[in-house]
């Protein structure tokens, strides 16, 4: 395998000592061998430390690099990849608590050497039963960057999956100091819409990577916010210049603020606490959308006619608004 291209794997990870074996031996595991293998460990208080120099210690390819300080997950992210060997053709990223199928690099690496255009390439991926990443036909293996990231802004499917569904190619995350936008919960998605403008997408249709989701996850943690509305919202502020004209740019926002507000409507109900409805707020007004008070009122009122009887109308509305209230005023 020395005659294929240097592929650099880089795991990012925080006191994941009871993901991190998984992860590491699915790296084994790969039939394609010309790789090496970093572990950045981001000041872990378990012992992870002590796993990943287990695992260096019996194969020269695994290496670990410890971060100065501990620092938020994107910029741990950016730690991890910056650990791509300068030799390497191909960066890989898997989460710890992530792994891959066996034939995860050799599928991908085939393709995009298949096609110098592609900078990017993902591949179907498994939460459980259920199948990611669903939307492109199957004849669909190359597909132009910029009409992808068009239709993504106008509605259509999200194929670019997360970090460890994506291989990138080595010299866009060489780019610039920091490959993810630090600031960005959802900066894997936005390295595909900045940096498919000028290249194209290649997709694997088939399960490469398995997503593992525990209750203190990140992934557990945006659901629970559902930070989906902001970012797509981000999105559409930040790239919606780049690919849509003004007025689909206008449509698309106004479409997005309706769905957004009809389930903040719903939340209302829901006995969210402080700290949903700070970060939603918070995320509103830094994208030039302050939350509208009389706009979330009626849309709480429009769910409730929806499922409940109207005359708890009153009861229903005014009393869980009034605690909301009082929860944005302190």
């Amino acid at each position: 395998m020395t005659d294929k291209p240097p592929v650099s794997v880089v795991t990012p990870v925080y006191n994941g000592e009871a993901h991190l074996r998984a992860c590491v031996e699915s790296v084994l595991a790969q039939t394609y061998t010309n790789w090496d293998y970093t572990i950045a460990d981001n000041r872990s208080t378990d012992r992870t430390l002590e796993i990943a120099r287990e695992y260096a210690a019996r194969d020269p390819r695994i290496r670990v690099w410890t971060a100065p300080a501990h620092v938020p997950v994107q910029q741990s992210y950016n730690n991890a990849v910056r650990q791509t060997s300068p030799a390497s053709k191909y960066c890989k990223v898997v989460a710890a608590d992530d792994w891959l199928a066996p034939e995860c690099l050799e599928k991908m690496v085939a393709l995009a050497e298949q096609q110098p255009t592609v900078a990017i390439v993902g591949a179907y991926g498994l939460t459980g039963t259920r199948v990611e990443w669903q939307g492109l036909p199957y004849s669909a293996t190359v597909v132009n960057g910029r009409a992808l990231c068009r239709e993504r802004l106008l509605g259509g499917p999200y194929i670019f999956g997360t970090a460890t569904s994506l291989l990138y190619r080595a010299d866009i995350v060489r780019s610039r100091q920091s490959f993810f936008n630090d600031e960005n919960l959802h900066c894997d998605s936005e390295a595909c819409l900045e940096f498919l403008e000028k290249h194209d997408f290649g997709f694997v249709h088939q399960v490469l990577t398995f997503l593992g989701v525990r209750d203190d996850s990140l992934t557990s943690m945006s659901q629970r916010l559902q930070t989906y509305l902001p970012w797509v919202l981000l999105e559409l502020v930040k790239y919606g210049p780049l690919y849509l004209t003004p007025e689909e740019m206008d449509s698309r926002i106004r479409q997005h603020l309706r769905q957004y507000y009809r389930y903040l409507g719903e939340q209302v109900f829901a006995r969210r606490d402080r700290a949903f409805w700070n970060y939603h707020r918070e995320e509103l007004a830094e994208l030039g959308y302050p939350l509208s008070f009389s706009r979330l009122a009626a849309n709480s009122a429009s769910h409730l006619l929806e499922f409940a009887n109207p005359k708890h109308l009153i009861k229903g509305v005014v009393f869980p608004f009034r605690r909301l209230l009082a929860t944005a005023s302190r």
